[in-house]
């Protein structure tokens, strides 16, 4: 079976680094499937989801803030600007997260810009999503 080396940074640190058949992410303009020998690509991605499909057929599931997708012949890398893995969420502070980011937006709150209280809604979105993804497949 085919396989592409998938690299998953953050600004913090290497979230992931192994072999996948198969990389799902949430580009600007929709899902991206990247299999093996993919053609090269460079685009930006959206908050939302990063899944990895590696060779014994489980799947790793990412949520991502943001940031680049690169495919190069024999690597993809995603540069994300916050990246974490679905089992590694704690639930009840990214629900705190994204009940600060809502109160900021509806109130304007001078301690957080629109900006940021969208980003952070974006990304507590993408990782409940996250969450949500990983107890279905839990299930099954």
């Amino acid at each position: 079976m085919a396989t592409i080396r998938c690299d998953i940074v953050s600004a913090e640190a290497e979230i992931f680094h192994g072999e996948a058949t198969l990389v799902v992410a949430t580009g600007e303009q929709g899902e991206l499937g990247i299999a093996p020998r993919h053609a090269p690509l460079i685009t930006r991605l959206k908050p939302g989801k990063v899944v990895v499909t590696q060779p014994n057929g489980e799947t790793l599931d990412f949520a991502i803030s943001g940031g680049i997708l690169e495919v190069q012949p024999q690597v993809v890398t995603v540069l994300a600007d916050t990246a974490v893995r679905a089992q590694d969420i704690d639930e009840a502070a990214v629900r705190a997260a994204m009940e600060e980011a809502q109160r900021a937006l509806a109130h304007k709150d001078p301690k957080m810009s629109a900006e940021e209280a969208q980003s952070q809604l974006a990304m507590s979105l993408a990782q409940l999503s996250a969450l949500e993804r990983l107890r279905k497949s839990l299930k099954h």
